[in-house]
């Protein structure tokens, strides 16, 4: 069998909380900000969970996590 390598693109964007569950930052913060409600920068400032679903395919990319 060859080698399984994870993907660089998903090793840089997601990482792994200890219980599994993948931890990513929140998209829509990098420019036109100014037609953003404020409500929904504060709310984007730090990471978030992903969704079962969209954990499954990010695991997928990372097979030694």
């Amino acid at each position: 069998m060859p080698k399984l390598k994870t993907k660089s693109s998903a090793k840089k964007r997601f990482r792994l909380t200890a219980s599994g569950k993948v931890r990513a930052n929140v998209g829509y913060k990098s420019h036109f900000l100014r037609r953003r409600p404020q409500k929904m920068k504060r709310k984007a400032r730090g990471t978030m969970i992903l969704s079962q679903a969209d954990a499954r395919i990010v695991k997928s990319y990372m097979p030694h996590a």
